[in-house]
């Protein structure tokens, strides 16, 4: 990925973000995989977040973002969590029942991409999500 740029800045801030849903519930297969990889692509878009590598599996979501210097980490993944949460109980409003207000559990996991290539990080986001597909093949046989 090359160096974007603001008005007065060139950038390249460049993060490994996972989370999960609240008690690491299983819950992230069919419509609502599709819907929650939907709703993070629009919201990242909003606010001009790059999605370099992505994977929705079952218990949790890891993402590769290019995020602008003028967010703030923090600040972005409160957005990102707050908002789909929202957005996924518009269209699924049978999951607010089970865990209140709260869709995503209170943490996540963070790490600059720097030290290791993107490649190495898309590879690595691949192999969780084909690690994923082959769960989900193997409960649909049960």
């Amino acid at each position: 990925m090359d160096n974007k740029s603001l008005s007065h800045t060139r950038w390249k801030c460049q993060y490994h973000v996972v989370f999960i849903p609240k008690y690491r519930k299983k819950v992230l297969y069919g419509k609502l995989k599709v819907d929650v990889r939907e709703i993070l692509s629009i919201l990242c878009r909003y606010k001009n977040v790059e999605i370099v590598a992505g994977a929705v599996c079952d218990d949790h979501v890891h993402l590769s973002v290019a995020i602008p210097p003028k967010i703030s980490i923090s600040d972005f993944m409160g957005y990102l969590k707050g908002k789909s949460t929202l957005m996924l109980y518009d269209r699924h409003p049978e999951l607010q029942s089970k865990w209140d207000k709260a869709f995503w559990a209170r943490g996540y996991y963070v790490e600059t991409i720097g030290n290791i290539t993107d490649e190495a990080v898309q590879k690595y986001i691949k192999e969780q999500a084909e690690d994923s597909r082959k769960e989900d093949s193997r409960g649909a046989a049960l």
